[in-house]
């Protein structure tokens, strides 16, 4: 058995239930836990959820009587996330920034900058799992499990990275909150950026992307209504515009494709969404956790948006190193700039980027 006694782990604490209970549940295993709280850029032009974020998680550092610690990852953050998203909106694709924030900041930079001052280990609050040789695995919370956000990250990051919430239930977690006496134990779970907190997104790209109002079509291509830029929206998505040629009994539509040279979208009711449904999707920057490329001709399950069922498939790799997922049956709303990522029974393999 390992001896933690004098293991050091920076804990990133972002001000919320799950990242406190961590550093509570390292300091009670006798890691000598210093907490880390991230400091990144914040949009002046708009209110986030996150104005007191470094306050709890001050709190929660003094409640435990650990160390707390301030890191500036503004630029960066500004630069791999920030900036990143924005551009990814306006080629009409739909990114996905937490897998950013993930590979370069909190793996990236944090990572680093805590090996450096002496850690043994990170931790974050994820929901998720690893192993000593730096397998990456699912969270034991099937509605909670975050290893989809996490396919970009190393093993040998993940060798010397710590999620002590990863094998238990969110319930659980509230409980051991309580039970610790945390300031911020009845705090509300934040769904919003990495980091930033919740906010309007519409509002937010609408300050690098200027509105324009847009046709709605339906499957014949007749306008049957309008939006605000076919940039905000993504496949999949039925808010964000508005039909104006509507039936007695009409039943919602969900976007199935953008137009965004034409400024269009297209939307079907949610019956008629199989006919744009793909069983074959294209990757970039395809990543592979251990760094080494899984046996192609072994069947894999994936899963191509946050939380959705595993999905049967494998992988084909192009004589340019490309990559292809099949689907053994076709997947609805395949937006491009989100992740595909891989999984073998509870292991998380690694995953890619949509194109």
């Amino acid at each position: 058995m390992v001896d933690i006694a004098h293991k050091k782990v920076f804990v990133a604490l972002s001000g919320g239930v799950d990242s406190s209970v961590s550093a509570g549940l390292l300091k009670g295993d006798g890691y000598e836990v210093t907490g880390v709280f991230m400091n990144v850029w914040q949009p002046d032009f708009l209110e986030c959820s996150r104005g007191d974020d470094r306050r709890e998680a001050m709190r929660a550092a003094a409640h435990l009587g650990i160390p707390f610690l301030v890191f500036d990852f503004e630029d960066a953050y500004k630069e791999h996330v920030v900036d990143y998203m924005v551009s990814e909106y306006k080629k009409g694709r739909t990114p996905n920034p937490d897998v950013m924030c993930n590979k370069y900041i909190k793996f990236g930079l944090f990572y680093n900058k805590a090996r450096e001052m002496g850690a043994d280990y990170i931790a974050t609050g994820h929901y998720a799992r690893t192993t000593k040789e730096g397998a990456l695995l699912r969270g034991v919370d099937s509605e909670k499990d975050q290893s989809y956000f996490l396919w970009a990250v190393k093993s040998d990051q993940l060798s010397h990275t710590l999620f002590p919430v990863g094998g238990y239930t969110k319930k659980e977690v509230r409980t051991m909150a309580r039970m610790y006496a945390l300031p911020n134990a009845s705090r509300k779970e934040s769904q919003g950026v990495c980091f930033i907190g919740e906010f309007d997104m519409k509002k937010f790209l609408s300050h690098y992307i200027p509105k324009r109002e847009g046709s709605v079509l339906n499957e014949e291509g007749e306008a049957i209504g309008w939006h605000e830029g076919a940039f905000f929206l993504t496949l999949g998505q039925r808010h964000g515009f508005t039909i104006t040629q509507k039936t007695p009994n009409e039943t919602p539509y969900y976007i199935v494709k953008k137009d965004i040279e034409n400024n269009t979208i297209t939307v079907l009711h949610k019956k008629d969404q199989k006919a744009y449904a793909q069983k074959k999707v294209a990757l970039e920057g395809v990543s592979f956790i251990s760094g080494m490329t899984p046996l192609l001709s072994q069947g894999y399950r994936a899963r191509v948006r946050y939380r959705q069922p595993l999905q049967d498939c494998f992988l084909e790799e192009g004589i340019d190193g490309s990559y292809t997922v099949i689907f053994n049956e076709p997947q609805i709303t395949i937006s491009e700039g989100q992740s595909v990522v891989f999984y073998d029974g509870e292991t998380c393999l690694g995953g890619g980027i949509i194109t």
